[in-house]
């Protein structure tokens, strides 16, 4: 058990390094190796929030090889109970604009080969994944990001893909036939593992371009380099300020449904 505490934890994504101001870091050890980086800690309007960029802060880890495992046990290790998880991903969805955030409310698995559970025996527990998103959390995300005048959607299913390659034009064609909203490379494991802990989680989807099937489609302009670049950047000081009021209206003690059946 850590003797650092924290309430509050934060992954950042692509791009997403730093966030806490005065933190103190910390090295924590878990049965799943060490986590992706050193966690930051920091009080901000008296709760103790801790910070992980999922993918290191030098983007060592790709997405199939991110420690997922070691990273939410080090989250557990510290106490929190909560977790805000943005992801820079593409829109599969004509009316989810570049630039827009989506609060996701179901996930579709096309990864491989990834440690998904901390169940591997000789107890093993099956965990339900009917509903993965903590709908208080949800809640937070959407009615904090409508009064800062975000662009931002309340539900969305996204379809996480293995990585590091990008889909083909016939594998996003099919993800938005099949009437999904956004793709990823990170959201699995990383979601379902917070539920085996009995964590609550949430994840904003910052959207940064359409996905290739899309750009198929001639009402839609292929968007550049310098575009995704562009919203890339603008997104993140969005998510920034997002997370920043999110943490102040979080209620800590607020119970929800994400451990009933831990």
């Amino acid at each position: 058990m850590s003797s650092y505490r924290a309430d509050i934890g934060i992954f950042g994504g692509s791009g997403f390094y730093s966030l806490l101001k005065n933190a103190k870091e910390v090295e924590i050890d878990t049965p799943y190796g060490k986590p992706s980086d050193l966690i930051s800690i920091a009080e901000y309007e008296g709760k103790t929030v801790a910070f992980l960029p999922r993918h290191g802060k030098d983007h060592r880890y790709p997405p199939h090889l991110i420690p997922y495992r070691a990273n939410l046990y080090a989250m557990k290790e510290l106490g929190v109970g909560k977790i805000i998880a943005p992801t820079a991903s593409g829109s599969l969805q004509p009316h989810i604009k570049p630039g827009d955030f989506v609060v996701c409310d179901q996930f579709v698995d096309r990864t491989t080969g990834r440690h998904d559970t901390f169940f591997e025996g000789p107890d093993v527990i099956h965990i339900s994944a009917a509903y993965p998103y903590c709908p208080a959390l949800r809640k937070v995300a959407y009615e904090t990001g409508r009064k800062m005048g975000i662009s931002i959607h309340n539900k969305g299913t996204v379809v996480v893909i293995q990585g590091p390659r990008f889909s083909t034009v016939a594998e996003s064609r099919w993800f938005s036939q099949m009437g999904w909203d956004v793709i990823n490379m990170t959201q699995y494991p990383e979601c379902y593992l917070a539920r085996e802990l009995g964590i609550c989680y949430v994840n904003i989807s910052l959207i940064t371009d359409y996905d290739a099937g899309l750009e198929g489609n001639k009402e839609i302009k292929p968007v550049t380099q310098d575009d995704v670049l562009r919203v890339f950047n603008e997104n993140n000081e969005k998510i920034k300020e997002l997370i920043f009021e999110m943490i102040k209206k979080i209620d800590l003690n607020e119970k929800c449904t994400c451990c009933e059946n831990v």
